[in-house]
Parts: structure tokens; C-alpha cells; sequence
């Protein structure tokens, strides 16, 4: 009896013992202490998702031969390097060029034979026109093709979180919206201490001796009414709800009528002489006899959108009318 009581009692004790073992390792006691296996993190898979045009695209697990023309802005803050870069006759996307210096370029118009000599492993498109007709097949051939479509991609937050999505980097796209927005916010209480929140303000391209303004709800028009709470000009109202595009072809006429506390200019006819800018009727305009004309390359971000170009819209306001 005393040795079968011992047993007992020792058999007791190791399974004691064994029961203790996987929270020593790491399974969750009293604690609440995450098992290894929680801990893990997965690594990356190959995923299908659908794209605006309705085709299941074959996602790649690390995508490493990306090429997204003209989305370039959210591949950099993604973290993330094409192989190639947009381009067009008269240059690249220069605000750029500080993260994709050295990235060859290739043309907009994205040549088959061009696509397929950089390898990529996989084409992102921002809009539907891109792949027309058959068009869509020939570049899916060369790597899994995802299109955004117009409507995601004419909304530049949206766009960088579906990029996001697509690289695996939904985190990455969320903290720099958050990012973004700390960094308006800031921006905008610096530029309302001066102007009372009830200046107004425009964005003009002046090239080949046209001007153009923005529309109220991208680019640089975003960054002014809708992040920074500049006023909108009447014209800008009316210019915007006709607008075909980001930017619409304007008379001096009309540039004279909107009356804008401020104006900020890009002029891409720099060196070219800018003609317009000596005719009367622009040298009456107020802003510019006032002083509050503040002009940019086009080498600047005003013309783009995404996060990158607009912070240093942003920036470029905030040192323009905050003195």
C-alpha cells in the first residue's frame, strides 16, 4: 500500500510537471503570454484579387520588378523602387527624383517591347484607358496586370491604400495617411494665424503661353481648399464643375475676375520668355501688384497629386504666406 501511495504521488508530480511545460514555452497562462506560434509572423503568399476591370489577377508573394507608371508617387511612400519610371518628351516626374535618381524611365504611352525588356513581375495601371481593347492581354502576358480604375485612382488616398493592399503594405499606406494628415493639420493652423481663414487662393500653369487652373479637388486644389482651408474663387467654382481634367484652360479675363488674395503660378515657360506675363491685363491683376504671386518651376510638385507632391505643396504655402 505504501508503495502504490508513492507511485501515485510521483506519477502525480510528473504530470504536474508536463502540464506546466508549453506555458514555460511560451503558451498563454495565468498571464495571458502569446504562444510562439501567435508570435510567428507569416510570411508573404502568393493572393488573388480582383481589379476594377473584374480580372482575377495572381498577386506574386514579394513583388520585387515593379512598374506603375505615373502612380510613382505612392510606390515611394511605400517604400517601394520600379524599375522604371514614367516619362514623357520633356522629362520625368522631378520632385521625384531624390528616391528614383538612377530609375530609367519609359515612355507613357508603355510600349510593349519597352514593358517586357524591364521584366517586371508585376504592371500595375492606374487607369482603364490604358488597357483598351486587346491591350490588357498583351501586358498581362509580360506579368500579372492590376488595374485601379478611374475611380480609385482619381482619389489619391484611395489609391495608395488599394496600392498598398496589392504590395502587402496596408500598414505602411495607413501610417502615412496618418502621417499626412498630423502634418496638414499642423500646416494649416500656422497658415490661418495669417490668413483668418477667409483669404482666397488659386493655382495657375502657365505653358506655351496658356494659363490653366487647377481643379478644387486634386493636385495642388486639394492641398488648398480641402486640406489647408484656403478660400475658393468663384471662377475655381465654376472652372471645376466644367473640368474634363486636373487642369482647365483659363483666360486672363477670367484669372482677372477671380480677384485671389494669393495666386501660386507654375510656370513651365520659364526661360522661354513667358510672354503672357508682360500683357496689362495680368500686371492689374491684384495679387500680382500686391505682391502675393508666388511662382514655381515645373520642376515642382504642383502639378501632381499623391503624398508626396502634397506635402511639399504644403510646404511650399506655408513658406510662401507664412512669414
Amino acid at each position: 500500500m505504501i508503495m502504490l501511495l508513492i507511485t501515485v504521488m510521483v506519477m502525480s508530480i510528473w504530470l504536474a510537471a508536463c502540464g506546466t511545460k508549453p506555458a514555460e514555452n511560451g503558451a498563454a497562462g495565468e498571464n495571458g503570454t502569446a504562444t510562439e506560434t501567435e508570435t510567428q509572423t507569416e510570411a508573404p503568399t502568393e493572393r488573388k484579387l480582383t481589379d476594377a476591370m473584374g480580372h482575377e489577377v495572381t498577386i506574386p508573394a514579394n513583388p520585387e520588378r515593379v512598374i506603375a507608371s505615373y502612380l510613382e508617387d505612392h510606390l515611394v511612400t511605400l517604400g517601394v523602387k520600379p524599375v522604371a519610371q514614367w516619362s514623357v518628351a520633356n522629362g520625368i516626374q522631378e520632385y521625384l527624383q531624390k528616391d528614383l535618381n538612377g530609375i530609367p524611365g519609359i515612355a507613357s504611352d508603355l510600349p510593349f517591347e519597352a514593358m517586357a525588356s524591364f521584366s517586371p513581375d508585376l504592371i500595375i495601371m492606374g487607369s482603364e484607358s490604358t488597357v483598351e481593347g486587346e491591350k490588357y492581354e498583351q501586358y498581362n502576358k509580360i506579368a500579372p496586370t492590376y488595374v485601379l480604375g478611374d475611380e480609385v485612382n482619381k482619389d489619391s488616398r484611395q489609391a495608395l491604400l488599394k496600392i498598398g493592399e496589392i504590395l502587402n503594405k496596408s500598414d505602411v499606406a495607413q501610417k502615412a495617411l496618418d502621417d499626412y494628415d498630423a502634418k496638414a493639420k499642423e500646416i494649416k493652423e500656422k497658415v490661418s494665424a495669417v490668413t483668418g481663414g477667409t483669404k482666397s487662393a488659386a493655382a495657375l500653369w502657365l505653358f506655351n503661353n496658356k494659363f490653366y487652373v487647377v481643379s478644387n479637388n486634386v493636385s495642388s486644389g486639394e492641398v488648398m481648399y480641402n486640406e489647408l482651408g484656403l478660400a475658393e474663387p468663384n471662377v475655381v467654382k465654376e472652372a471645376s464643375a466644367k473640368a474634363t481634367g486636373n487642369w482647365s484652360e483659363i483666360s486672363l479675363e477670367k484669372i482677372a475676375e477671380m480677384d485671389a488674395d494669393y495666386l501660386f503660378l507654375v510656370n513651365s515657360d520659364k526661360g522661354a520668355g513667358s510672354e503672357a506675363l508682360q500683357d496689362a491685363v495680368w500686371q492689374s491683376i491684384p495679387a500680382v501688384k500686391n505682391g502675393n504671386l508666388f511662382e514655381f518651376t515645373r520642376s515642382s510638385s504642383w502639378l501632381y497629386s499623391g503624398v508626396q507632391a502634397n506635402l511639399q505643396i504644403m510646404e511650399d504655402i506655408q513658406s510662401s504666406i507664412v512669414k
